[in-house]
């Protein structure tokens, strides 16, 4: 359990005003149940602070064209909800709903595929303002509204953050390298950042040590200072050699027509250590076979390095999903 001071609420003026982008007068929709601490960071602390009216809809199972439904009609400003939310939109009719009113879009909760970004603003001009941050965390990397939003990039630093990448040995890495996100505190501590895991000293301490909280999230930063996400710590696939992290396939994956949303995991392999594996829910209108399996592991090949490929392909209904809709790639290892 993740304990918090009651400073936790002003840190997320930042994620409301800042990053959401929300205003006195509007109206404001997230898409986050009450067990998550994305309900209250996403859809109550900052946002009432801002003086933005919470718009609060709750649904059994989610429906995309419902939703759709939901935002027209009671003409919603602004909008938040993580990218298993947007990937369904985009395969709606979504220019048959009224949706003027909409000003302002984000996305959390993972990292967002370029193509879904792509498909969405070209469905309605608005272009999805990414973010990171932790249960632990506020708002760490965003994209603001005076960035130019990079499709698949999660942003800048947030201001009272110090961010670095570090390789497995603590030392700082250059533009293009790929580490570990960490957060300095030796000079101060962010304000909303956490005190520790609740009557859990020993693993506060093996993520926070030296003044350095180790997010155990994997990304890499480019020449413009963007941050670009790569996968948990447990995540990153170790196959021949080479280290592939499962978002940059995922990302390939996704603009093939076929593939509506996917998992990339890891499987032992006596030869190459790990091979990459593929879980796929296909578009309607697809069918699961041998040769669409192949066509997809082409594709793979063609937009990304060849060995990043998925060796293995497994067609699914539905993802393994915690409430709050992060695909939940420890279920399917587990399965394996």
């Amino acid at each position: 359990m993740v304990q918090h001071t009651y400073t936790y609420p002003l840190g997320h003026i930042v994620t409301a005003m800042y990053w959401q982008n929300v205003k006195d007068g509007g109206l404001h929709l997230t898409v986050a149940d009450t067990g998550w601490a994305k309900s209250v960071w996403g859809k109550l602390y900052g946002q009432w602070i801002a003086g933005c009216t919470v718009f609060v809809y709750d649904y059994d199972r989610f429906v995309p064209k419902d939703l759709l439904k939901v935002i027209a009609k009671y003409k919603v400003t602004s909008f938040c909800a993580p990218p298993t939310i947007y990937r369904y939109l985009i395969k709606e009719d979504m220019r048959a709903y009224d949706l003027s009113q909409l000003e302002y879009c984000v996305v959390a909760g993972e990292p967002l595929n370029p193509e879904v970004y792509n498909q969405f603003y070209k469905l309605t001009g608005i272009k999805l303002m990414e973010a990171y941050g932790q249960t632990e965390l506020t708002v760490v990397i965003g994209t603001f509204p005076w960035m130019k939003p990079k499709p698949g990039s999660m942003g800048k630093p947030s201001a009272g953050y110090e961010v670095d990448l570090v390789d497995e040995d603590g030392n700082s890495l250059d533009i293009g390298q790929e580490g570990q996100i960490v957060i300095k505190t030796h000079k101060h501590k962010p304000l909303g950042m956490f005190k520790g895991y609740y009557r859990d000293e020993a693993m506060t301490e093996r993520v926070w040590n030296n003044d350095i909280y180790y997010t155990g999230d994997m990304a890499w930063k480019d020449e413009d200072g963007y941050f670009w996400f790569v996968g948990r710590v447990d995540d990153v696939i170790k196959s021949s050699g080479y280290r592939i992290g499962p978002f940059e396939v995922e990302s390939a994956l996704m603009e093939h027509p076929a593939v509506l949303e996917c998992a990339i995991t890891a499987v032992s392999d006596e030869i190459r250590g790990q091979v990459v594996k593929a879980t796929i829910v296909l578009a309607q209108g697809y069918t699961p076979c041998d040769q669409l399996a192949k066509d997809l592991q082409d594709h793979v090949k063609k937009v990304t390095a060849p060995y990043k490929y998925p060796r293995i392909v497994e067609f699914v209904t539905e993802l393994p999903k915690t409430i709050s809709g992060k695909i939940r790639r420890v279920e399917i290892r587990e399965q394996d």
